[in-house]
């Protein structure tokens, strides 16, 4: 029976890392040339509690503002 040649296949590992490193880098270098207007200029949605929505009606008030009961 033949011996599992280790190093080829640690090589070959190796050699895939670096491959999909090189291509991470690759498109960090794009998104840094290229950036995306107004991508970090818009908030996320919901992440204000006191959102008031006229046309559903729903208003819902910040921490401060509720009454304790």
């Amino acid at each position: 029976m033949a011996k599992t040649n280790f190093s080829y296949e640690k090589r070959q590992r190796e050699l895939e890392k670096k491959k999909k490193a090189d291509e991470k880098a690759k498109r960090k270098a794009e998104a840094k040339s290229h950036p995306n207007p107004g991508a970090d200029n818009e908030p996320d949605e919901g992440a204000d509690d006191d959102v008031v929505e006229h046309d559903g009606d729903v208003e819902r008030a910040s921490p401060q503002e509720e009454s304790p009961m």
